[in-house]
C-alpha cells in the first residue's frame, strides 16, 4: 500500500506546464506570477495562482528563470502549397522579425494533418522558441492546432475570427464586398464568382463576402465554382461556365484570385466573349502580372508589407500580455484596371 497520498502526488509531478495548461496561459506567464513582474492582467493572474494552488504547484528555481532566459526566435508553421499570398506573408514576417532582431525557425508541409502539424509543434518547442505563428492555408489545420498543447502562444494569420487563439489576418470578407461593389456599381447584376478550395480560409471568407454583398443589393448568388487556385483551374471553371448554361446572361465574374483570373480571362476570349467588352472579370491579390495581363487585370490588393508587421506587432504584445487585443483585419485596396467595364 503506497504512503504517498494523490494530493503529494499531484504536487510532486505537477510541472510549470501543467499550471500553464490548467489556466490557459502560456509557460512564461506562469513564470512572470511567479515572479511577481508587471505586465500580467489580474484576471489572469488570479487564475495563475488558482491553477498553482489546485495542483499544490512546487516552483523551481528553473521555473522562476523561464522568463528570463529570451532565446529571440519565433517558430513559423506553413500549411498548402507555395499560393502567392501565403509565400508573401512568409517573405515579409520574415522581414519584420529580422528587422526586430528574431530570428524564425520555419516549418512547413503540404498537409495540415494532427499528427503532421504536432510533430512541427514539437521540433519549434525543442528550439526553445518563444512563440508560435501559424500560417494556415486550410481549415483543418486551424482545428487540428486547437487540440496541441503548445506551452508558449500562438498566433494564426487567418481571417475567418475563430475563437481560441490570437489571429491576425486581411478582412478578405470585406475586400470581398468591395470587389462585388465595383461590379455591381458598374451596372451589373448576373456576378458569378468563381471560389478557392473547399477547406481554404481565404476562400470561404471570399466566398461568404461576395454572396453577402449580392444578398444585401437584392442580387442573386448561384452556387459558386470552385477551384484550386491555379490558372488551369481558372481556365477549366471558365469553359465549364460558357458550356454549361447554368448561370445564364452572366456580365461579370469574381475571380477569388488573380491567378484563377488569369485562366478565366484566357478561356473566355477564346470562346468569343471579350473581357470586358462581354464579361467583366476582377481578381484578388494584385500580383504582380496583374498589371501585365491582357487586358490588365482589375484586383485586390493584399498589403503584405502590414500584415507582416501586423503578425510581428501582434506577437510581441503577446508575449508582454497574452490577453492583449487584436488588430483589426487589414482592408484590401481596390485598384482597378481594364478587365471591368460598365455592363454593355
Amino acid at each position: 500500500m503506497s504512503l504517498v497520498s494523490k494530493d503529494d502526488e499531484k504536487a510532486r509531478v505537477a510541472n510549470i506546464f501543467d499550471v500553464a495548461r490548467l489556466a490557459g496561459v502560456s509557460h512564461q506567464t506562469v513564470s512572470r506570477v511567479l515572479n511577481d513582474l508587471p505586465n500580467v492582467r489580474p484576471a489572469t493572474r488570479e487564475r495563475v495562482e488558482n491553477a498553482i494552488k489546485q495542483l499544490r504547484y512546487r516552483p523551481s528555481p528553473a521555473a522562476r528563470a523561464l522568463v528570463t532566459r529570451r532565446s529571440r526566435t519565433i517558430g513559423l508553421i506553413t500549411t498548402g502549397g507555395p499560393d502567392y499570398g501565403p509565400s508573401s506573408t512568409v517573405l515579409r514576417f520574415n522581414e519584420a522579425a529580422r528587422d526586430a532582431r528574431y530570428a524564425v525557425s520555419m516549418a512547413s508541409m503540404l498537409e495540415s494533418d494532427p499528427e503532421s502539424l504536432r510533430s512541427a509543434v514539437e521540433l519549434l518547442l525543442r528550439q526553445n522558441v518563444e512563440a508560435i505563428v501559424l500560417i494556415a492555408a486550410h481549415r483543418s489545420a486551424l482545428e487540428a492546432v486547437r487540440g496541441i498543447e503548445l506551452g508558449v502562444p500562438l498566433i494564426a494569420v487567418e481571417s475567418s475570427g475563430r475563437g481560441g487563439f490570437h489571429r491576425v489576418g486581411v478582412d478578405n470578407y470585406r475586400g470581398a464586398r468591395i470587389a462585388v461593389a465595383h461590379l455591381a456599381e458598374l451596372g451589373h447584376t448576373n456576378i458569378v464568382h468563381l471560389a478557392g478550395p473547399a477547406d481554404s480560409v481565404d476562400a470561404i471568407e471570399r466566398a461568404r463576402g461576395w454572396r453577402d454583398e449580392l444578398g444585401d443589393r437584392g442580387l442573386i448568388a448561384r452556387e459558386p465554382l470552385i477551384g484550386d487556385w491555379s490558372p488551369a483551374s481558372g481556365f477549366r471553371l471558365g469553359v465549364d461556365l460558357i458550356r454549361s448554361g447554368s448561370y445564364g446572361d452572366f456580365t461579370a465574374v469574381f475571380a477569388g484570385n488573380d491567378q484563377m483570373a488569369l485562366g478565366l480571362i484566357h478561356a473566355l476570349v477564346r470562346n468569343g466573349l471579350p473581357v470586358p467588352d462581354r464579361v467583366s472579370v476582377i481578381g484578388f491579390d494584385d500580383i504582380p502580372e496583374a498589371a501585365f495581363f491582357s487586358p490588365t487585370l482589375t484586383t485586390m490588393r493584399q498589403d503584405f508589407d502590414e500584415l507582416g508587421r501586423n503578425i510581428l506587432r501582434t506577437l510581441l504584445a503577446v508575449l508582454e500580455d497574452e490577453e492583449a487585443p487584436d488588430l483589426p483585419g487589414s482592408i484590401p485596396e481596390l485598384i482597378v484596371r481594364e478587365s471591368t467595364a460598365p455592363r454593355a
